[in-house]
Order: structure tokens, then C-alpha cells, then sequence
């Protein structure tokens, strides 16, 4: 039985896409400065930063609403409406 779940923006998205997507769109510096976690600074790769954000539940909440910020539909920054 499978459900939908309307009200989760990040239902069937995976923590590696989270990390890969962030690092494409930002690069290890940039999300170093908006999330101030060493994975991201000191020798960052995915799997490293995986391993760490998978242990660490603040950490994870961190990077997740971020991606949310970043990439949502509803985010003021991600406004198509706006690009002219």
C-alpha cells in the first residue's frame, strides 16, 4: 500500500540527491559558509559527508532545509515569475 505524502516537499527525495544537488548548485565552499560543519570543510567528498549527516540528526536538519530554501517551488528565491 502506497501513500502519498502531499504535505513532505522532500517525500522520495534521497539524502544523496540532497548533498549532490546542494554541491553542484553551491560547491564545497559555499555550502561550507551556509552550514558551518567541518565534512564540508576539511577534504568534503559525498560519501564523507553522508556518513557524517546520516549521524548527525541537526546536522541533516540543516542541510535539509536548506535544499528546501534553495529549491523549492515555493521559495521566494526560486521564483521563475521574477526572471525576465
Amino acid at each position: 500500500m502506497s501513500q502519498e505524502q502531499p504535505n513532505d516537499l522532500l517525500h522520495g527525495v534521497t539524502l544523496a540527491m540532497i548533498v549532490t544537488k546542494l554541491e553542484a548548485h553551491y560547491g564545497w565552499d559555499g555550502l561550507a559558509q551556509r552550514i558551518k560543519i567541518n565534512c564540508f570543510k576539511s577534504d568534503p567528498s559525498i560519501k564523507s559527508s553522508l556518513k557524517f549527516l546520516r549521524r548527525t540528526p541537526w546536522a541533516r536538519d540543516k542541510v535539509e532545509a536548506l535544499y528546501l530554501s534553495t529549491f523549492s517551488e515555493k521559495s521566494p528565491w526560486n521564483n521563475s515569475q521574477n526572471l525576465s
